[in-house]
């Protein structure tokens, strides 16, 4: 465990160095590492600490840089947003959430290939109005995730804020969330003593990162600061949507299969405890069914049902979709250990 900590408190300050250089992304980089050593619940709450501490550190050094219009257009919006995420996290589970973050970010790929030339004739910048809608989405994602970071860095780019003004400003957004989302964390019981000693952890590695990265920053040019940022977007993108994919299979128990059956091929895609089958007929095409319970017949077939379940020992019932074309049902009916399959409109 003591190895883990050490690997933390260093990858912080690497992954905060590159969250300042490209504007954000620390936290999205430490999800994964978090998700090894805590359970999912508690994870935003490690991360609060450390990013709110973060934000103090980073305010302290770059203060002359914020930009107060963004700010008072963001914050407002956002501390609603913050409460709702929050409240919604004991009954949302946050791995899905994760994994739209990281589709999100690796969808930025284009914006890497992009030459400068093509950055400086870019369309002109979003309306004032949609930092409004930016402050309500950052603090919702924020409030069930722990974090913001690079998912909205491309909003900053877009107003034309240089290196230091989106280091600085994303800071004064943000802080006041990191506090509110802890407040709430506590008052919910959504953290642990073991949470507490790697947030604390990262704290303090954050204040090293902030007190050092202002000695890096002159040496980038706004365009490779760009390249950097949306690099960062998509390796954090790709890492977080192979982690978060390998936990939702396991804790959902995904499963997938094939079964070849002479002109017919089947795909099942179990999960939790429903399967949802892919079926391919060189007649019919491809068709999709899923089992069902009998109260979700349509009421034309229940009373076909009820006829039909004194007749068989067991019957088991499936909802066929066809492309353009109405569901059908199927009734698998066994009497001993014999099949009789009825397709119903």
């Amino acid at each position: 465990m003591i190895l883990k900590i050490v690997l933390l408190f260093s990858g912080t300050i690497l992954a905060f160095w590159l969250s300042a250089i490209c504007g954000g992304g620390a936290s999205l980089i430490l999800i994964p590492i978090l998700n090894l050593l805590l359970p999912s619940s508690v994870v935003p709450f490690s991360l609060t600490i450390g990013t709110f501490t973060s934000s103090v550190s980073r305010i302290a050094v770059f203060k002359k840089h914020i930009n107060w219009k963004i700010f008072f257009w963001f914050v407002p919006f956002s501390i609603p947003a913050v409460l709702l995420g929050a409240y919604l996290i004991k009954y949302v589970n946050p791995n899905y959430l994760q994994l739209i973050v990281a589709l999100f970010l690796v969808a930025n790929l284009p914006q890497f290939f992009k030459s400068k030339k093509a950055e400086e004739t870019e369309e002109k910048p979003y309306p004032e109005y949609v930092l409004a809608i930016v402050g309500f989405f950052a603090g919702f994602v924020s409030g069930i995730t722990g974090a913001i970071g690079l998912l909205f860095n491309r909003f900053y780019l877009k107003f034309g804020l240089k290196k230091e003004e989106i280091v600085a400003t994303r800071a004064a957004n943000e802080v006041f969330l990191h506090l509110i989302k802890l407040i709430i964390y506590i008052a919910l019981g959504l953290y642990s003593n073991m949470a507490l000693w790697l947030g604390l952890t990262i704290a303090l590695a954050t204040i090293i990162s902030s007190y050092t990265v202002r000695y890096i920053l002159p040496y980038l040019s706004e365009h490779v600061f760009r390249k950097i940022g949306y690099g960062a977007m998509v390796v954090s993108g790709i890492t977080l949507l192979v982690g978060t994919s390998d936990k939702i299979i396991k804790l959902d128990k995904i499963a997938f299969a094939s079964v070849q059956n002479n002109m017919k091929k089947e795909y099942v895609i179990s999960w939790r405890n429903t399967d949802l089958v892919l079926e391919y007929t060189y007649n019919d095409g491809l068709e999709i069914e899923r089992p069902i319970l009998p109260d979700e017949l349509p009421d034309r077939l229940k009373d076909k049902y009820n006829h039909l379940k004194n007749k068989y020992d067991t019957i088991h019932l499936e909802k066929v979709f066809v492309f353009n074309t109405e569901p059908s049902y199927e009734f698998y009916c066994f009497t001993n250990n014999q099949l009789t399959r009825l397709e119903l409109k």
